[in-house]
């Protein structure tokens, strides 16, 4: 979703060319299977790139739910297209394969939707060597085509069979409809489903080795509204006139900057005005403001977010800028309200487990083993909306950077080797005994 830029030397291998005697049978099917169909997926992601599907275009994201669609259903997966015009977006793709119920349940997440709208100048496919730019091609259509690409792997090397897996496809991810609780309703679901959840945006890679995602932060919004006694600007500080909206609004947002940092925690003030009048519109992205320097200001607003690494901490810094929030200065009077958002995923026992799981995986098909990301260096994602239920991993996807901007990209080598760790993972989890 956000903050996913990292170098553009990728030195890692697309595949490992000899898998160790820890590899089994089907996990050496399901290399020849990956290294034989790279011109297919890249084919797939070039059709899925070009195929504009910015949240908000409704047509577009179901274009590539379509298309997803006509992947997973030969695979074997009842598929359901969930609309989502009550929380005015387009809507979710869930995918369901029913395997023998004894494994453990696996959830796929990722999303259809890219933050570029049809009316971006960035369009279109660009490639040299092995770097692909376009736009969303890594958050997150590269992810749906490992997710695309481990799925093949496992049939055709009969690990699908018997697996109980469940695809769900936000229609909404970078721009999340509303209600929150109603865009989310069966993401949610799926999550309370599953025993173990993978999500498939971008993978963490600083150019030479490759990093799991055991932890992302939260993402929520904030706005604070403060309030003066206007007139001339000759009596601001005294008594009868106080100190005016601005000062206040300085004052809230500088005690914060002094006195709540702390580790895996941002504040950002993102957009701020100031005067008599002034004012946000109802995104809270533009605003209107007036004033004469000769008058005390009679209103100011800012908005920003918060990023926490659980919810513990999120509470916690809540309760301490509501408290900043109601100190006062003279003359003035301030207000802060809290948007719904992504909530956190820690760092859990059962995470780390997981990602302990993945590298023993890494070491049979003779890749590198990853280190946990540090969250800080991570954005919010859907992954956080169910990790409270299931053993969770992030950052699935492919390895690229630029996300979110102009000239985003991808390695395409990582697809091959993405898909391969998946699908060793997912058929390892699938044949584990189910606790119930």
């Amino acid at each position: 979703m956000i903050a996913r830029r990292f170098p553009a030397a990728l030195l890692l291998p697309a595949i490992a060319l000899s898998l160790s005697a820890a590899a089994s049978a089907p996990e050496t099917r399901m290399r020849d299977l990956i290294a034989g169909e790279v011109p297919r997926h890249e084919a797939l992601l070039e059709k899925l790139v070009r195929q504009n599907s910015g949240s908000l275009n409704l047509p577009g994201v179901k274009a590539v739910g379509d298309m997803m669609r006509a992947e997973l259903e030969p695979l074997g997966f009842s598929v359901e297209w969930i609309d989502m015009a009550a929380t005015g977006r387009a809507g979710h793709l869930v995918a369901t394969h029913t395997g023998n119920g004894r494994g453990k349940r696996v959830l796929l997440i990722g999303h259809l939707d890219t933050v570029f709208e049809p009316d971006s100048p960035f369009t279109g496919w660009s490639r040299e060597g092995d770097r692909v730019t376009g736009p969303g091609v890594g958050d997150d259509k590269g992810g749906l085509v490992v997710i695309v690409a481990t799925l093949r792997a496992m049939q055709a090397a009969g690990t699908l069979k018997n697996a109980d897996i469940k695809v769900v496809l936000t229609g909404d991810e970078e721009k999340t409809g509303a209600p929150l609780d109603l865009a989310r309703k069966d993401l949610i679901a799926a999550g309370k489903w599953a025993d173990v959840a993978l999500e498939y945006e971008n993978l963490a890679s600083d150019g030479t080795r490759d990093y799991a995602t055991t932890a992302r932060r939260s993402s929520t919004n904030w706005e604070i509204v403060t309030s003066g006694r206007t007139g001339h600007s000759s009596g601001i500080f005294n008594a009868s006139m106080g100190y005016g909206a601005v000062y206040e609004l300085a004052r809230i947002l500088d005690e914060f900057r002094r006195t709540l940092p702390e580790p895996n925690l941002t504040f950002n003030a993102s957009v701020v005005v100031g005067g008599t009048p002034a004012a946000l519109d109802e995104p809270g992205v533009k605003g209107t403001a007036e004033g004469k320097t000769n008058v005390i200001p009679a209103r100011a607003v800012a908005r920003g977010d918060l990023r926490s690494l659980s919810p513990e901490q999120d509470a916690r810094i809540k309760a301490a800028m509501e408290a900043i929030v109601a100190k006062h200065l003279p003359g003035t009077d301030a207000s802060i309200r809290f948007f719904e958002g992504y909530p956190s995923m820690p760092p859990t026992p059962g995470n780390r487990a997981l990602m302990d799981q993945l590298n023993v995986v890494n070491r049979d098909l003779g890749l590198p083993e990853m280190e946990e990301m540090d969250p800080a260096k991570r954005g919010a994602a859907d992954s956080s909306f169910v990790a409270a239920d299931a053993v969770t991993l992030g950052g699935m996807g492919v390895s690229g950077g630029g996300a979110h901007a102009v000239g985003e990209w991808v390695d395409l080598k990582s697809i091959p080797r993405q898909a391969l760790r998946s699908a060793a993972l997912i058929s390892r989890l699938a044949a584990e005994p189910r606790k119930r």
